[in-house]
């Protein structure tokens, strides 16, 4: 299995290996690219889906924005990512259709061992994050490796999630806990 296998099968992998750091390098400059842009100019659409093969026409990602690879995000159509989003992809980032992320989000799918002796090494380990349909992630919120958030639920500004949120619910804080039920 190749390191760039391992990083996407949820093992620990090495993370300075050529391949993984070409992939990092590609989106780099692709990111650099779209610092210079507004969702107007004629050559979003373009970068922006080299960036992220398969993102639908109608879901954007408002510039600037930064990922590690870009291949692992994974949207629906009608998603809206707001400025200065953060998504550490070496594990899969699903974000459901019609879902909001405010200014500043983070979904970060990378984790180091936690022994320090085996932090001193190139190694990590991905796990993915699910964003579930019709869900709204306020201002600044930062999604920790391998939560999932249901269906139509909310997450407050400033929210640190780092377990799972049940569909139809608005959780907020840190970490992030439901504090009520939402109607459908």
């Amino acid at each position: 299995m190749t390191e760039f296998e391992k990083m996407r099968s949820r093992q620990f992998y090495c993370f300075d290996n050529e391949a993984v750091m070409e992939s990092i390098r590609r989106a780099n400059r692709l990111c650099a690219r779209l610092q210079t842009m507004t969702l107007s100019d004629s050559e979003y659409r373009s970068v922006i889906e080299t960036l992220i093969p398969g993102i639908p026409s109608t879901s954007c990602i408002n510039p600037p924005f930064h990922c590690d690879h870009g291949h692992g995000i994974k949207m629906g159509e009608n998603v809206f990512v707001n400025y200065n989003a953060t998504m550490l992809d070496g594990g899969l980032i699903t974000i459901g259709k019609n879902t909001k992320l405010g200014p500043n989000c983070q979904l970060l799918t990378p984790n180091h061992p936690m022994d320090y002796e085996e932090r001193r090494n190139p190694q990590e380990i991905c796990l993915p994050i699910t964003i579930g349909e019709d869900c709204w992630l306020g201002a600044g919120v930062i999604v920790c490796p391998g939560v999932t958030i249901g269906d139509r639920s909310i997450i407050g500004a400033g929210s640190v999630v780092v377990h799972d949120i049940p569909s139809d619910c608005l959780a907020v804080g840190n970490p992030a806990r439901v504090v009520r039920m939402l109607n459908k």
